[in-house]
């Protein structure tokens, strides 16, 4: 396993993070979540990234009783704020001061830690002030119940104005999570150079474009059973973009130049995205440890200008690119 550093600050990770959206305290037993996790541990992964909203805090209390036995001081351990919890009432959501502080406290008994090593405001609200929850963001950190800050689909205008905020408050923004990978590339245009200028790196979700990547759905023929694109608790949802034939075609011809270098096509996208110099993480789920152990593999994985060229050939013409899908995509009023 390979490390690099977050941001302009001195915090190495792991460039294989380990993510558990849509899959602890949902769709993976506990008992198998535990063991995912240990294998991840196994493969050196050592950063775990999750949120206070996924399975409605669940995999939270997932991730923290897998990791209590561990050495803290061996794990970056990121969380993140602003989407509903709880019985989801009318201050149960966004980045309002009484709720950041009433997050923090309640994600860090469910993590069983004293501190997380990265907290994120998992989107922009433009229901506060932004100069309230920086001022929010300052207090956890001087608190300690924080070490550094980050941002989750954030414009590059929201990111330039949140780091200004935070520098006058004498903290540390270093961290951006977008979505990233071969198919969806729009923070190359503005987020990317932002935060370049700024200092900053970003843990990019979706490496393999919720699984498309991988190659098991193909061209002309019916989704497999039991995979994301089936899955009605909210997977589907998240996948379906990917899924018409002419992008499935196109995802068909990265097989052949996966097979060339002796690697999966998910070992293939991971190390896509981690070409990227701004780019500190890929963050990978999994449902079983073989997945997350072959995943790990794509660590320093180095891919040549001419492979990087059949793989725009392929599929970038595929990619959307336009920045303003990020303020698009973004909730203009918190989520009931």
């Amino acid at each position: 396993m390979e490390f690099r550093y977050l941001g302009n600050s001195g915090l190495k990770i792991s460039e294989i993070t380990y993510g558990n959206w849509l899959t602890h305290g949902s769709q993976v037993e506990n008992e198998t979540a535990a063991r995912t996790i240990h294998a991840a541990l196994d493969a050196g992964i050592t950063t775990f990234d999750t949120a206070d909203v996924y399975a409605n805090t669940k995999a939270e209390s997932v991730l923290g009783e897998a990791l209590k036995d561990q050495r803290r001081e061996s794990l970056e351990i990121f969380t993140k704020v602003y989407n509903p919890t709880g019985p989801k009432g009318h201050n149960d959501c966004g980045l309002s001061r009484k709720h950041m502080m009433e997050s923090i406290n309640a994600s860090l008994t469910r993590l069983q830690t004293d501190y997380v090593d990265l907290y994120q405001a998992h989107r922009y609200d433009y229901e506060t002030p932004l100069e309230e929850t920086m001022q929010a963001f300052a207090d956890i950190v001087h608190s300690g119940k924080a070490l550094y800050i980050g941002v989750s689909e954030w414009t590059a205008d929201q990111i330039r104005r949140g780091h200004a905020l935070a520098k006058e408050l004498g903290i540390q923004l270093i961290s951006s999570q977008p979505q990233y990978n071969m198919l969806w590339r729009v923070i190359e245009g503005e987020v990317v150079p932002t935060c370049k200028e700024l200092g900053i790196s970003q843990i990019v979700w979706s490496p393999i474009a919720q699984g498309v990547l991988t190659g098991k759905y193909k061209p002309g023929q019916p989704l497999p059973a039991g995979t994301r694109a089936t899955d009605e608790h909210g997977g589907n949802n998240a996948i379906k973009r990917y899924l018409d034939e002419e992008t499935l075609a196109g995802v068909a011809k990265l097989e052949p130049i996966a097979k060339d270098l002796g690697l999966t096509m998910a070992q293939l996208a991971i190390a896509w995205v981690l070409s990227n110099d701004n780019v500190a993480a890929a963050l990978v789920g999994a449902s079983r440890p073989e997945q997350i152990q072959a995943n790990a593999e794509a660590s320093g994985v180095k891919l040549s200008a001419d492979v990087l060229a059949e793989i725009d050939k392929a599929v970038g013409h595929l990619a959307k690119t336009d920045p303003l899908l990020t303020f698009k995509s973004s909730p203009k009023t918190r989520p009931a």
